[in-house]
């Protein structure tokens, strides 16, 4: 059973920081694609940041230079580096991830298998 276990939310004042993490456990080969997506009250889900296996990175405007998207593909964890949070940064923040399993089908025949995958959501509040 594959899951993307987020964690590291919480309450921050405003111009603070926190980190967010997200590990894949289960029966994982590797990550490949992963991201940070976040869901305000009353809006649609939003994509902040992904990156690559190879730790390529893209950024949504608003948070580019404040967030930082890192990994660490030996332990299967992405990272979300927040930093000058401002209230409008205020959500529930999503781990997505593209994750490789090598499965059997009923002939006995091995493959890779590419699914994609959502954590449960860490909840990030800006206030003072």
């Amino acid at each position: 059973q594959v899951q993307l276990v987020e964690s590291g939310g919480g309450l921050v004042q405003p111009g603070g920081s926190l980190r967010l993490s997200c590990a894949g456990t289960g029966s994982i080969f590797q990550l490949n694609a992963m991201g940070w997506y976040r869901q305000a009250p009353g809006k649609q889900r939003e994509l902040v940041a992904t990156i690559a296996r190879g730790g390529s990175t893209n950024y949504t405007g608003s948070v580019q230079g404040r967030f930082t998207i890192s990994r660490d593909n030996d332990k299967n964890t992405v990272y979300l580096q927040m930093n000058s949070l401002k209230p409008e940064d205020t959500a529930v923040y999503y781990c997505h991830g593209a994750v490789v399993q090598l499965k059997r089908d009923d002939s006995g025949f091995y493959y890779y298998s590419t699914d994609d995958y959502w954590g449960q959501g860490t909840q990030v509040t800006v206030s003072s």
